[in-house]
């Protein structure tokens, strides 16, 4: 089901927003298969984290540690701000989650996406 990658982007941030975490990494996965660079990473990043969040909800401590890691990793790039998202708190409020997970801890609160623009969809690549 292919649809407008501005309204599959929203409805993908709404979802990790909303804690669906599963389904906002399915729905941000079609925005990103056909997606090229610079945009492709910072995608990857929000779905690394989705999914970090998700396996970290199922007791999945080694899932959720690798996942975030990823997912800090491809978002560096990215910061402080892009495609309408403010990467920097994002990045900032992960890193935080990891460090929570790997002291054997459990988030209480899972971080949300701060937009802070429109997103622009996919650009054209590199």
């Amino acid at each position: 089901m292919q649809s407008d990658p501005k309204l599959l982007f929203q409805k993908g941030i709404d979802l990790f927003n909303g804690g669906e975490f599963y389904d906002c990494h399915e729905v941000l996965e079609e925005v990103w298969t056909p997606t090229k660079q610079p945009d492709r990473w910072f995608l990857q990043s929000l779905i690394h984290f989705a999914v970090g969040f998700y396996h970290h909800r199922n007791r999945n401590v080694v899932g959720a540690t690798r996942q975030l890691r990823k997912g800090l990793k491809k978002i560096q790039g990215y910061l402080p701000e892009w495609d309408g998202v403010d990467t920097q708190a994002i990045e900032r409020s992960a890193r935080e989650c990891l460090e929570v997970i790997e002291a054997g801890g459990t988030v209480e609160t899972f971080p949300r996406i701060r937009q802070v623009g429109p997103y622009p969809g996919p650009r054209t690549g590199w």
